[in-house]
């Protein structure tokens, strides 16, 4: 087996590195064209959604705020802008107040990932679990009854699952808030709404994963040998296996994103993914545009990670 040590090593991570990172212009690129023109070919018109509530505007009123906006460009020109700013940090203003892009991204996103490091923490504690137990004690009773549990977290829709826990904890019991955001009280609820569901797919994942670990060679040595079982699992076996475990949390963080999106509408929670569900109902071009680009930035960013990774625990893999 070749390790990645030295100098050599070290050049190869560099350049698969960097390799990644200019991978990502084209990602941002279709990403960005994609997202600009698939808002402004849904129907309705942000206009509209600008005079809600109000006065119907006059001819010269929508006209004035349709060119103030930059609405009344060709579209290639609404992209080559949009794009030249982006370049730049830039995202636009907020058609809702007329507020920077990058502020309001900025101010949602400690939110935003507090929840999404809550809810990791969630999945990984109850998936890696269930898998690592069920592999161990393989058709046994505690792999039919994780299995099953892993079946119901995939079939169970996410807002179905927080509305029972706030009807349960906060509106019967009224240990935990409904809403909002505040103290580690308000993180409880969707954390565990999201961990829980995505800790599904993980158990599934690392039992599969650890079930072909624990039939390897090296694992009947480490038996012969006198190991406790507690060790073969964990440091043979659970390691070998964790390089499609480690595959399925880099794409969990895409996932929690998206899922932040339906969560933090159920619990009110505000993060990202309420400021997104609430550009989309009032049509906010510049904020969509930004927010999905923020996402697929890190997105890509944690695949390039998990990547890295895959180096430190398989000393086998090598970059090039």
């Amino acid at each position: 087996m070749a390790a990645l040590s030295g100098s050599a090593g070290r050049w190869d991570i560099r350049g698969y590195i960097v390799y990644k990172l200019l991978s990502l212009i084209p990602v941002l690129f279709g990403a960005s064209l994609l997202v600009f023109l698939g808002v402004r070919l849904v129907p309705g018109d942000p206009i509209d959604v600008a005079f809600r509530g109000k006065p119907p505007p006059t001819p010269q009123q929508r006209a004035d705020l349709r060119h103030q906006l930059g609405l009344d460009l060709p579209l290639y020109q609404q992209y080559l802008r949009f794009a030249g700013h982006a370049l730049q940090g830039d995202l636009g203003y907020s058609f809702r107040g007329r507020r920077p892009v990058t502020t309001q991204i900025r101010a949602a996103l400690p939110n935003t990932a507090k929840l999404a490091l809550a809810s990791l923490g969630v999945a990984m504690v109850v998936g890696l679990t269930a898998g690592v137990l069920s592999a161990t004690f393989r058709n046994s009773w505690i792999d039919r009854v994780s299995m099953l549990a892993a079946i119901a977290g995939v079939s169970i829709p996410a807002f179905w699952l927080g509305l029972m826990l706030i009807m349960l904890f906060s509106l019967r019991l009224g240990w935990l808030p409904v809403a909002g955001a505040g103290g580690w009280k308000y993180l409880v609820m969707p954390s565990i709404t999201l961990g829980l569901v995505f800790s599904a797919t993980l158990a599934r994942v690392t039992r599969a994963s650890m079930i072909d670990a624990l039939g390897q060679d090296y694992v009947r040595t480490a038996r012969a040998k006198g190991l406790r079982e507690y060790h073969v699992v964990t440091r043979h076996a659970l390691r070998n296996a964790a390089i499609p475990v480690l595959t399925i949390m880099g794409l969990m963080i895409g996932w929690l994103l998206a899922g932040a999106f339906i969560i933090e509408s159920t619990f009110a929670y505000p993060g990202i993914g309420r400021l997104a569900i609430i550009a989309v109902t009032e049509r906010d071009f510049p904020m969509i545009q930004g927010i999905t680009l923020f996402i697929t930035v890190v997105y890509v960013v944690c695949n390039l990670v998990v990547d890295i990774l895959y180096g430190l625990l398989d000393p086998r893999i090598k970059y090039s």
